[in-house]
């Protein structure tokens, strides 16, 4: 019996995030109705929702001495995500994100990432890290803790599943840049986009069925409000969304592949993980920011 279901290991930024009238383009002006300030990352957005349905979470990540640092830790410790693999930095800045969300919850963002940048290898404990069923990877915006992220895959032990979301600026980084990762991914959950980025596929079942012949086991792929596309190379179904009003998109994947893990942790058919998913998603986007929409365990017994 493994201490952890799920460990987290990616970015941590603490999000602003602005109401706007319009997302505005170069020399374009537009309005703030509201803002937020929230912890953040999209790992770490997973974790929470993970550890709100009843589960066993920790994270790996890297914070300063902070205002920001402390409010990421604040944020853990309340919702009951482990602390123990997060790297204290003596010297820089944690991360912060600043987004602008429109009437209709679409977004743009615009991060600094700090010291999320500066994760080396050595710096990661290795009892914590094998400790778990299942390891899940985001994004970095820089190469250091990315590459410490690639190290970390030849030293996992086979009992340790990967769960893999590139997010765009990974997807961007092209094919052979992530293929380490993919190649030991257990389950792999990109959005649309980030598939043709990776695959070259503008189709999505052939997109997701290039990744099962690198070897993943199960892809899902959100499609937004079109719901999700799942396979495990054998079965494969577009699963249909939860219709709601989106108030903030924001952390939507993430809170999908909360719903989706959760799923898989409790031995669900394939399917089931999928519809797991799109609820989860479709609870956090009718609120603002990325985690206060995100549902309890409870909550599923209205599915």
């Amino acid at each position: 019996m493994t201490k952890f279901d799920v460990i987290g290991f990616g970015a941590l930024n603490v999000d602003t995030l602005l109401k706007v009238d319009k997302i505005a383009g170069a020399e374009e002006e537009s309005f703030i109705h509201d803002y937020t300030e929230a912890c953040g990352g999209s790992a770490a957005n997973t974790m929470v929702g993970l550890a709100r349905l009843g589960c066993k979470v920790g994270f790996i990540g890297k914070v300063a001495d902070d205002h920001e640092g402390k409010l990421q830790i604040d944020c853990f410790q309340k919702e009951g995500v482990d602390t123990e693999g997060i790297i204290h930095a003596a010297k820089g800045k944690s991360g912060v994100c600043l987004g602008f969300v429109d009437k209709k919850g679409a977004r743009a963002l615009y991060i600094n990432p700090g010291v999320n940048d500066s994760i080396e290898f050595r710096e990661i404990q290795a009892p914590y890290v094998t400790d778990t069923q299942f390891l899940h990877l985001s994004s970095f915006v820089g190469e250091k803790s990315f590459r410490a992220q690639k190290k970390l895959m030849s030293f996992l032990p086979a009992s340790v599943k990967i769960s893999f979301d590139p997010g765009s600026l990974y997807a961007q980084e092209g094919l052979a840049a992530i293929e380490p990762i993919i190649q030991n991914s257990f389950v792999m959950m990109p959005n649309a986009v980030e598939l043709e980025l990776i695959t070259g596929e503008s189709d999505i079942p052939e997109g997701a069925a290039t990744l099962i012949g690198m070897g993943v086991e199960i892809v899902a792929v959100k499609l937004g409000d079109k719901g999700c596309y799942v396979t495990n190379g054998e079965q494969k179904k577009t699963i249909p969304p939860f219709k709601v009003q989106a108030v903030d998109t924001t952390g939507a994947g993430d809170a999908f592949n909360a719903g989706f893990l959760y799923g898989l942790i409790q031995n669900k058919p394939l399917f089931e993980c999928g519809r797991l998913g799109n609820y989860v998603a479709s609870r956090s986007v009718m609120k603002m920011g990325a985690r206060d929409g995100l549902p309890y365990e409870k909550d599923l017994a209205l599915i």
